[in-house]
């Protein structure tokens, strides 16, 4: 049974599985990783989850809300390798959704890669469109930004 943790982004936990993800994300985007590393910084005011099997932290993912406060972007998504395919990020996703619908929140908006097809499908099956790069993406071809209404 996966439990979800809402915590802040200085969690411990939290911190670990980013620094798995930033490795992940060297793997899959080795030229251009330098340039989006930046934007993957988190703020102390943004929402995060854990989850956990048991006692071990094997996913995360957090939102930050944009200029317009109604709209969020959903950041630092990520499920161990081993812990993939058991619907954990799925989980992930929807309550973070829940909670930023739980704020008045309206829209959340998100970036991935061309590299990450397991991505994409499963924003897509959560109902995510693809939208127009926005920045900082908007001159990457290796970016995919999709939206959906909360």
């Amino acid at each position: 049974m996966v439990r979800l943790d809402r915590v802040t982004p200085d969690h411990e936990d939290f911190q670990d599985l980013i620094k798995l993800l930033d490795q992940d994300l060297w793997n899959r985007y080795p030229d251009t990783q330098q340039f989006f590393a930046p934007h993957n910084k988190i703020k102390l005011d943004a929402n995060a989850i854990v989850a956990y099997s048991g006692d071990s932290p094997v996913g995360c993912g957090c939102y930050r809300t944009m200029e317009d406060e109604h709209v969020v972007e959903i950041k630092r998504m990520f499920v161990k390798p081993e812990a993939r395919g058991q619907g954990i990020a799925l989980s992930v996703l929807t309550a973070l959704e829940q909670w930023a619908r739980d704020e008045g929140k309206r829209r959340a908006i998100l970036e991935t890669g061309t590299n990450q097809p397991e991505a994409i499908s499963l924003y897509k099956k959560l109902g995510y469109e693809i939208i127009d790069l926005y920045e900082p993406y908007v001159d990457s071809e290796e970016s995919v930004c999709m939206g959906k209404d909360l």
